[in-house]
């Protein structure tokens, strides 16, 4: 009986339309300043010498956490904390901890608002610059909310919130316990509930790591993967959640060039989970930091992952072709372009999308070898040229006939 595919990535398509309505996942996008009334200052006010000095105290203090972090110093971690707050400085002390943090560097653009009707009380948003298990690398950014307390003339931090403004939405890391296990290319965490799952899973993910760095898009692969095992929980809050039914993993940009990888534990099938990490890691090796703008790219972006997360089998032994076959006669217009599907599609239109990009990319890569497709990926998806441009460029061939013979292999394939 043919295993049912159900893991299609919805964070591509995420990153798409993030892009498209200005917002960039991964890469802090940091909003103006509130004065000391709540008001948000105008964009280049610095704020008042008084709002500047207090936001540089609080930025120190930040810094000593920091310190106390990376040195393994819980005590020191939560020193700059009231007794109140401290308890969930705990949990993500832990958690970061488990992490394997090597970096953290806190900075912020703006200054200090005071609390309405709060007197004494602070909101300061922070940006953080982390990484995890490597000790220099690019820092991924997460934006946080802080809010305090003034003892006299010492800030005293009374508790530490995912921003809402971040484009990322919450890390696993700020909202729940973490068990974690480390490998020599990938990270992988779960809930403590779960741990029972992390020596397969991460078994299983440094083998997948190992087809995916193959397609790093400029030949460096991301100095490590992090993948999240989410539950039902977990799954419907860590970066923002939202994602569409069918959907059984994706990859979110985190910035610093990373991408995490997140698995939905209510889908995912120890049959299926091979592809899927393949897939997935695929995709956190080759998009951009920036993720890609143009929808109209989807049927690349993932047909390398398809074509990644089949490893090489033969083409008549991909798990998507009756999908497929079901498209082209359901009504698919027969434009690579337009073959993405919506939100809301049911999991045969999704499968058959994702076996079109499969296929195409397979004949592109039958026809011209794996480097130069991905020359071709990497003009379109990372420098922007379209289609037209980027076939002339690589293959010297055009479009309009690599389009059409693309899409007479998929037909042929499927009959």
């Amino acid at each position: 009986m043919r295993t049912r595919r159900r893991w299609p990535l919805w964070t591509a398509l995420g990153l798409a339309l993030g892009l498209v309505a200005g917002t960039v996942p991964g890469v802090l996008l940091r909003g103006s300043a509130p004065d000391a009334a709540g008001r948000p200052a105008a964009k280049g006010d610095p704020g008042t010498a008084a709002q500047r000095r207090l936001g540089e105290r609080m930025l120190a203090q930040l810094d000593r956490q920091a310190t106390a972090l990376v040195g393994a110093d819980r005590a020191g971690f939560l020193a700059i904390a009231e007794p109140a707050a401290r308890p969930a400085l705990s949990r993500r002390y832990a958690a970061l901890r488990a992490l394997r943090v090597t970096t953290w560097r806190p900075a912020a653009d703006g200054v200090p608002a005071e609390v309405g009707e709060r007197p004494g009380e602070w909101r300061f948003v922070v940006t953080v610059g982390y990484c995890f298990v490597v000790p220099e690398c690019a820092p991924s950014t997460v934006e946080v909310g802080t809010r305090w307390r003034l003892a006299g003339e010492e800030p005293r931090l009374t508790a530490v919130d995912p921003s809402s403004t971040d484009p990322a939405g919450v890390r696993p890391w700020q909202v729940n316990d973490l068990a974690v296990a480390v490998g020599k290319r990938v990270v992988v965490a779960t809930t403590p509930g779960q741990r029972g799952k992390l020596p397969g899973l991460l078994a299983q993910a440094e083998t997948a790591a190992r087809t995916a760095d193959r397609y790093a898009i400029g030949g460096r692969p991301p100095d490590r993967y992090l993948v999240y095992y989410a539950g039902k929980g977990e799954w419907q809050r860590w970066y923002g959640g939202g994602r569409p039914k069918w959907t059984a993993g994706y990859a979110v940009g985190v910035g610093g060039g990373r991408h995490d990888v997140v698995l939905n534990a209510q889908i995912v099938t120890p049959a299926g989970i091979d592809d899927l990490l393949r897939h997935e890691l695929t995709h956190a090796a080759s998009l951009p930091d920036r993720g890609y703008a143009d929808r109209a790219d989807w049927w690349l972006v993932e047909g390398l992952a398809e074509y990644a997360g089949a490893d090489g089998q033969p083409v008549h032994r991909y798990d998507g072709l009756a999908e497929v076959r079901d498209l082209l006669r359901g009504g698919w217009s027969g434009r690579l372009d337009a073959v993405a599907p919506a939100d809301d599609a049911s999991d045969d239109r999704v499968g058959g999308a994702y076996g079109v990009g499969y296929l195409a990319v397979r004949h592109l890569v039958d026809r011209y070898g794996e480097q130069r497709m991905l020359d071709f990926y990497r003009a379109v998806v990372h420098q922007g040229r379209t289609p037209e441009q980027a076939a002339d460029e690589v293959f010297g061939d055009p479009w309009s006939m690599l389009h059409d013979d693309c899409v007479a292999y998929v037909r042929a394939v499927v009959g």
